[in-house]
């Protein structure tokens, strides 16, 4: 073996222990989650950071929520693959593992939602993190969770015992990629049945379909969805981007003709890939990225 890939093979070996070490789990409850049926993975719920490059950090974070129809995560092609993705821009990441619904039904999914940007927030100093530029991004049922947290929110406990709950779970934006939004009748019936149970009362159903929940205080949001995605229908980001714009709510909508659902960063197809790109501009227009773009508030 010779000098220079010894050299090379002990910076990568030190490059891995650096990166294992920032991307440890860490409980969001350290005295067990609420409502927690267990003390078995599914029924603690975490969050793993990872942690952008101190030379390019720009003190942005994200909190990333896979998809899986509530059933299962897609924890590399929706969290991890992301993470990376979103350090390579200098935002930092956090990927949450919420609970699922073989066991967990609502609210238990935006109870472990709320704690981990509460956590985020509480602990930026930690991780070099500005309080005031935290955003949520989501996938299929994790937008759908994404959503529920930018329209279910509360400014926390200012007087509370516990310093992560005297934060806000209020997101700074949102980025929602072929989303499940409602639990009406163009839902994602898998997503439906795993959060809400079998039989959900009228009211249940309301106060899960985010599309009739947005505010003018929902956070600003990015979209975006396939023509011919067969697993989540396209209705369900339309709908929303038309609530936010009721509401007078910034909203960008990148809507595709073609694609099918669950394509995550789409490396392989070209024209999917693009949606990276834009939301990078995006993340710019809004301060979390140095921008190529000029700012303006018209």
């Amino acid at each position: 073996m010779s000098k220079w890939v010894l050299i090379g093979f002990m910076l990568l070996s030190a490059m891995a222990i650096v990166g294992n070490a920032q991307n440890a789990p860490i409980v969001l409850w350290e005295n067990g989650a609420p409502n927690a049926v267990g003390k078995e993975p599914q029924d603690i719920p975490t969050i793993t950071p990872y942690l952008a490059p101190k030379d390019i950090a720009t003190g942005a974070a994200v909190l990333v929520l896979p998809g899986g129809g509530y059933s299962h995560l897609s924890e590399v092609k929706e969290g991890s693959d992301v993470a990376k993705w979103l350090n390579s821009l200098g935002v930092s990441a956090f990927v949450l593992k919420y609970r699922l619904g073989m066991l967990y039904h609502q609210p238990n999914q935006l109870l472990d939602a709320a704690r981990a940007i509460r956590t985020v927030r509480a602990r930026s100093k930690d991780w070099g993190v500005d309080p005031n530029r935290i955003a949520i991004l989501g996938f299929s049922a994790g937008g759908h969770l994404a959503s529920t947290l930018g329209t279910h929110f509360d400014a926390g406990k200012p007087d509370g015992k516990d310093v992560i709950e005297r934060a806000s779970s209020r997101p700074d934006l949102l980025i929602l990629i072929y989303p499940v939004i409602t639990m009406g009748e163009l839902t994602h019936k898998g997503s439906k049945l795993n959060l809400l149970g079998q039989n959900p009362t009228p009211e249940l159903v309301k106060l899960y379909s985010n599309e009739l929940q947005v505010t003018k205080d929902t956070p600003p949001t990015f979209l975006v969805h396939t023509m011919t995605d067969t697993a989540v229908p396209v209705e369900n980001s339309m709908m929303f981007a038309a609530a936010l714009r009721s509401a007078n709510v910034p909203v960008e909508f990148h809507l595709y003709e073609q694609g099918p659902h669950g394509f995550g960063l789409a490396p392989t197809n070209p024209i999917l890939a693009t949606w990276v790109e834009r939301c990078s501009d995006w993340l710019g227009l809004h301060g979390f990225i140095k921008s190529k773009l000029p700012i303006t508030t018209k």
